[in-house]
């Protein structure tokens, strides 16, 4: 295996050395951490000012086979741990960053390098003469972060839709890439099953959205697998504990939409489970009956018949007697 470690915008570093290519299998994406890192080390209050920096790396993100890298260049000489890169006044809001950091290179296309150490999160940056401070792992913030990792990698291992098209347009579309001043985006990655498509929701603020509502690819159910802020990462809690099912209700210019809980400065990724629209096929019953009502109302009226109910006998006619006539006499005398 061939990895470029290349900063210029040499083009065809990799693919094949028949069509032109240099030969190499990948490329570091070295314009994806200085762009991405760049934007993490800003106060979440600025961020929205520095977008393109998060979203700008999909415009190129197939014109190489690339690897996301967090590597030892970036914790050497005087940059820093990749923990301690992170703004925040306390621990907690420095490792939120982080374990938010490492959630967005870990959904993005690309294949990943993550450098020894900066998986348990040590503050101090490497020193090539010592050992890796694995006593930190005592500490809650540096074994929590240490568990997330794990957690983020048997999730790519086990997830299709994280490794199989990563070199493919196919794999990866947008949901939401414009909320600039929530510091938000969303995103699906996907292979060419629908029922393992994958959500992914990243809020880059320290601030809860409740009710928050997201377009989605097609109706389902939608069940949070992953959550950078779940208590056992050392996180707020705050998520989304029940599936979601879909309604037909537009956002993001899609159809369906899902209402969810954002946690601040969390990365939340759900799966996604396609249903048939019940909808639908009531409309498809609504519209057979209405079909049947016209054809019913095209055909001739039958004669009323009026029903004699045979239980009463009818009621004899009665004639009425005539009035007698009075006759005058003829030999009556004329009274005066």
């Amino acid at each position: 295996m061939l990895i470029a470690e290349e900063s210029t915008a040499w083009p065809q570093v990799t693919g094949d050395v028949k069509e032109g290519s240099l030969g190499f299998d990948y490329k570091w994406n070295m314009g994806w951490m200085n762009d991405f890192l760049g934007y993490m080390q800003y106060d979440p209050y600025f961020r929205c000012h520095h977008y393109g920096e998060l979203t700008f790396s999909m415009l190129y993100a197939y014109s190489e086979d690339f690897v996301l890298v967090f590597s030892h260049d970036e914790v050497v000489h005087g940059k820093g741990s990749m923990a301690g890169k992170m703004p925040g006044e306390t621990l907690e809001a420095k490792y939120s960053n982080l374990r938010a950091a490492y959630g967005y290179m870990m959904t993005h296309p690309g294949k990943k390098l993550l450098f020894m150490g900066q998986d348990f999160g040590q503050m101090s940056e490497w020193n090539e003469n010592e050992s890796l401070p694995w006593d930190l792992l005592k500490y809650d913030k540096h074994s929590q972060t240490k568990a997330y990792v794990k957690a983020l990698n048997e999730l790519y291992y086990n997830t299709p839709a994280l490794y199989e098209k990563d070199f493919h347009p196919d794999g990866f579309q947008w949901i939401n890439c414009t909320s600039s001043k929530d510091n938000i985006v969303v995103f699906l990655r996907k292979t060419d099953r629908p029922e393992e498509t994958l959500l992914v929701t990243c809020n880059f603020a320290p601030v809860t959205h409740e009710k928050f509502q997201v377009g989605v690819p097609f109706a389902g159910k939608y069940k949070e697998i992953l959550n950078s802020e779940d208590k056992k990462f050392g996180g707020s809690g705050i998520g989304n504990s029940r599936i979601k099912a879909s309604k037909k209700k537009e956002a993001d210019g899609r159809e369906d939409s899902i209402e969810i809980t954002l946690a601040p400065l969390g990365v939340q990724i759900f799966s996604c489970t396609p249903v048939k629209e019940k909808k639908a096929e009531a409309k498809k019953a609504e519209t057979k009956k209405s079909a049947a009502k016209k054809v019913d109302a095209k055909k001739p009226a039958k004669p009323a018949v009026k029903k004699v109910d045979a239980k009463k006998p009818a009621k004899p006619a009665v004639k009425k007697p005539a009035k007698p006539v009075a006759k005058r006499a003829s030999g009556a005398a004329k009274t005066n």
